[in-house]
């Protein structure tokens, strides 16, 4: 399966992406700014393609288990990323909810100068049983891309 990430628009410290799985628009993405410099967990991934994996480790993975039970088996993990770590898709609605990790939402918003997604917890239980099943295959790859469209 062929998944994709293609970023769409800047918001002074945000940016919007799409997500797509087998060429299908899944939902959109909210990461930090694109930065030439990076800054700890204020820094959009760079484009490039990279693998997923399911991390099982740490507190964010038992934050999850809890609140959603048996449909959480692990964190999506997005991993060969140069000089990050621990880069997971999760919820969120902001920028400070990102932590250097992308944000999904069935919907976005432009307020004060940067996007928010919204609907956030729906769009991560529709896509993450697609994301679980493409990091359960081995040489999974996820391709990051610029298109600024807005």
């Amino acid at each position: 399966m062929e998944s994709k990430i293609i970023r769409v628009a800047q918001g002074k410290e945000s940016t919007l992406s799409q997500l797509y799985i087998e060429g299908i628009f899944q939902c959109y993405l909210l990461e930090d700014k694109i930065r030439e410099t990076k800054i700890a967990s204020q820094i959009a991934i760079p484009s490039g393609t990279f693998s997923f994996r399911l991390n099982t480790r740490g507190g964010k993975n038992a934050v999850y288990k809890k609140a959603l039970g048996k449909l959480h088996e692990g964190m999506i993990e997005i991993t060969g990323i140069p000089n990050f770590s621990y880069v997971y898709i999760h919820t969120g609605n902001t920028i400070k909810e990102t932590a250097g990790c992308p944000l999904c939402g069935f919907g976005f918003q432009f307020v004060d100068g940067n996007y928010q997604v919204s609907q956030s917890v729906a769009a991560y239980k529709m896509i993450y049983p697609k994301l679980l099943a493409l990091a359960k295959v081995e040489n999974n790859k996820i391709t990051i891309e610029n298109n600024f469209q807005f």
